[in-house]
């Protein structure tokens, strides 16, 4: 997602003499950038306490897209966050990127949030829009999603669906919105 200005961004704007559209058009934008601000609030209730578990890791995940050994999976595994999905640097989201197609219920579980909220906060390298639409394993790695999280991928997934920056995958965000990520 795109970084959106802030309030103070557009006073800013306005002290220092910009054309009233300009500044009409960014205080759109502002609003937008509150309105995700929010729903980065929301993720981070909606997914409070979530723990790994026995779910499939980060660099565990990467692993399983290199076809590492078993040993070399259990290195990674025993380097993965487990316990608070907040903790993982962004630096590692976009490193492992790929990770996201070999997650297990419990990994996407534990990570959708992290990479939800990188991406809202412009901080996400990659693009995750399309794991959540296109991927044909979605359905199954969001199992075990509850229905308070379910509502913050749907939020999120609306609110792309409103961005310029995403019109090439409207069709596919409105599909997913009505046969997957249906209310």
């Amino acid at each position: 997602m795109r970084k959106y200005p802030t309030l103070k961004d557009v006073d800013e704007m306005r002290s220092r003499g910009f054309d009233p559209s300009v500044l009409a058009e960014q205080m759109e934008l502002a609003k937008r950038g509150e309105a995700l601000e929010t729903l980065v609030a929301e993720t981070y209730e909606a997914f409070a306490g979530v723990k790994l578990g026995s779910g499939v890791g980060l660099l565990e995940a990467n692993g399983l897209d290199d076809y590492a050994s078993e040993q070399k999976l259990a290195e990674y595994r025993a380097k993965d966050e487990k316990l608070d999905w907040r903790s993982i640097p962004i630096e590692k989201l976009n490193r492992y990127s790929s990770s996201l197609s070999f997650f297990d219920a419990e990994g996407m579980r534990f990570h959708l949030p992290a990479f939800l909220v990188a991406d809202m906060q412009a901080l996400y390298e990659f693009d995750l829009i399309y794991n959540l639409v296109q991927s044909t394993l979605i359905e199954v790695q969001c199992t075990l999603l509850t229905e308070k999280q379910r509502t913050v991928v749907r939020k999120y997934l609306e609110f792309a669906l409103q961005a310029e920056e995403f019109e090439y995958d409207h069709e596919h965000i409105r599909r997913a919105l009505e046969n997957y990520w249906v209310k």
